[in-house]
């Protein structure tokens, strides 16, 4: 079933219609308990299990979240959070419900604000949560923010999916403006003309190489990049604890995360056959 959002997500400022009316119009269906959100296509933007609207969902999204892995527990809810692109809100919801965290959204198109608030439980702004409706390119060039993000989320898409919509080294630069000094930022690499090797070498030219790491692609093919503001290695035993403590405490599947979680050059491999299963899921869907 498909609740189409026409009429019931409206722009939240008059002076940004004329851009709205370029946006393309949001969706939601229901597959059983799961609940995902559409921008004008069959592809999937996000998703929500109605039961559990807190936990997340999604194998990549859940993933988004590897910068715990370098975080003492105890000083999570001290931090502050960051996601640029809301999608169904996931990250928003699990940093502001589940971790407690100080939580800033930045998302362009009103009508998936509107429909988040409507169909996807996320809460209303507050003192702890925030979503500012603004073009994340320019919106993360303000002083304000800068210095001010522990962990940043980046999943920027169009509604085709085709390929991040922000992927240059000058917007990478500004991402790391954001960080503090043990600050991270995770990054979703997604689409059927992505190339895996030139957003890394994006990152890597404002992160600098031994700063990125990468989880090897999921069976969908996405593959989730992390980059530290300030580098800082896990050998393989503090991996597996680190995991086994993330998923102790907040409940995300971290068991196979050691096996798949490996420095960004590592990932190299294995996009290749990410993106040959993108490729047929493109060809299968035009049909």
């Amino acid at each position: 079933m498909i609740r189409k959002t026409r009429g019931g997500a409206k722009p939240a400022q008059d002076k940004n219609a004329a851009s709205v009316q370029e946006l393309p119009e949001v969706s939601v269906s229901d597959d059983g308990d799961i609940r995902y959100l559409h921008l004008g296509t069959p592809w999937v933007q996000g998703s929500m299990r109605i039961r559990d609207p807190f936990d997340i969902d999604l194998e990549y999204v859940q993933r988004m979240m590897g910068w715990l892995l370098f975080t003492d527990p105890a000083s999570v809810p001290e931090k502050h959070a960051m996601q640029l692109g809301l999608g169904a809100a996931a990250i928003t919801k699990f940093c502001h419900k589940k971790l407690r965290m100080k939580t800033t959204a930045i998302e362009l198109n009103p009508q998936v604000l509107a429909v988040c608030r409507s169909w996807f439980k996320l809460p209303p702004d507050s003192s702890t949560l925030k979503v500012v409706l603004a073009d994340a390119a320019l919106e993360i060039k303000k002083s304000e923010w800068h210095g001010s993000v522990d962990a940043l989320a980046v999943d920027l898409y169009d509604h085709e999916a085709a390929a991040p919509v922000l992927d240059s080294a000058e917007f990478y630069a500004d991402c790391r403006n954001l960080l503090t000094e043990d600050g991270i930022m995770t990054v979703n690499l997604f689409g059927r003309s992505s190339s895996f090797d030139k957003s890394l070498d994006q990152m890597a030219q404002a992160f600098g190489e031994d700063a990125l790491w990468a989880f090897r692609p999921t069976r969908e093919g996405n593959t989730v990049v992390l980059a530290q503001r300030t580098p800082r290695m896990l050998d393989s035993a503090e991996l597996e604890a680190a995991c086994d403590q993330v998923q102790a405490r907040w409940d995300l599947p971290t068991l196979r995360w050691s096996k798949v979680f490996v420095p960004a050059r590592d990932a190299e491999a294995g996009t290749k056959t990410a993106k040959a299963k993108v490729a047929r899921i493109s060809r299968t869907k035009a049909e």
